[in-house]
């Protein structure tokens, strides 16, 4: 079985890429502990924000992940009624990742089952994705939040919004000093081609494997994850994909959007006479700028 990593990048999250029973199944599997350790780091995040948090972002690098592109963006946000207030979740075609929480402090008693209630944490609202592939208007697709559990309302999504039959599971386990111990999951989809009784007997595999988790507390692999799962039906691995947090954020980004918010504003900041820090959603980093460095933005805005 013979695999493609790109050498040139160092990581130590990935995703599996793979198909089975004759190109009638794609399938993909993630291990993203480090990658939503970072961002638990980055956005000094609770528990029960970090567990909400890294399974959206497990799932939206490889949602990254499917798209052609090589500039090809999709976004992911949950806007709910509960106390996490929302999440926000970009990937590109590279599987590089980042994300936050509106309400990173997120503190709920734990559910009647003895775990995280992500599910209450998030409440009732919407899930969007968004889809930039270079056309004039990027793709949306909203479906509501059926259940608040990400991993079967983005299979709800799959089935809806996009009309492909797809099996989402996704964990992020906590370990005791609130570190995260282990992260990943998978997504299988049936393609157009695939006959009836390739659909059930697929459909009575998922229900018989172990939960993600267990899978992972098991210290399964993606690769080992994808053999469990479909290993019966010819599973054929195709690329090996480096995967972690990536943000594109600069301080020339920065200044643009200061730019973007016209003359007025900027004139408000340059009055009170110090200087201004400018922080980024997704990774946290600050940028500072002075009144000199307001100034010159000033003469390059248009409005």
């Amino acid at each position: 079985m013979e695999i493609s990593v790109n050498d040139n990048k160092e990581f130590k999250d990935y995703i599996i890429r793979a198909t089975a029973a004759n190109h009638q199944i794609r399938a993909f599997a993630i291990t993203s502990k480090y990658t939503v350790e970072e961002a638990r780091q980055r956005h000094n995040t609770s528990p029960i924000a970090t567990v909400a948090l890294g399974r959206l972002m497990t799932a939206g690098a490889m949602m990254g992940a499917m798209m052609k592109g090589d500039d090809d963006l999709v976004t992911i946000q949950i806007k709910g009624d509960g106390p996490i207030g929302g999440l926000t979740v970009t990937a590109d075609s590279k599987a590089n990742v980042k994300g936050y929480v509106n309400n990173p402090g997120v503190m709920l008693p734990l559910n009647s089952e003895g775990r995280l209630d992500v599910e209450k944490a998030l409440g009732i609202g919407v899930l969007s994705v968004i889809k930039d592939i270079g056309l004039r208007e990027p793709y949306v697709g909203d479906t509501i939040l059926v259940t608040s559990d990400i991993t079967q309302d983005l299979t709800y999504y799959f089935a809806t919004s996009e009309q492909v039959p797809s099996s989402v599971g996704l964990s992020v386990i906590m370990s005791k000093d609130n570190t995260v111990s282990q992260a990943g999951g998978f997504i299988i989809q049936l393609l157009p081609d695939a006959d009836e009784e390739l659909i059930e007997k697929l459909e009575k595999k998922i229900k018989e494997i172990k939960s993600v988790t267990t899978m992972l507390e098991h210290q399964y692999t993606p690769e080992m994850m994808l053999e469990e799962l479909l290993g019966e039906f010819g599973l054929e691995i195709m690329d090996k994909i480096p995967s972690g947090f990536s943000c594109n954020c600069s301080k020339d980004r920065m200044a643009k959007a200061l730019i973007s918010i016209g003359k007025k504003e900027l004139r408000a900041m340059i009055e009170e006479g110090e200087p201004i820090e400018v922080n980024c959603h997704f990774c946290g980093d600050h940028y500072t700028f002075d009144i000199d460095e307001l100034k010159d933005l000033l003469h390059k805005a248009v409005r």
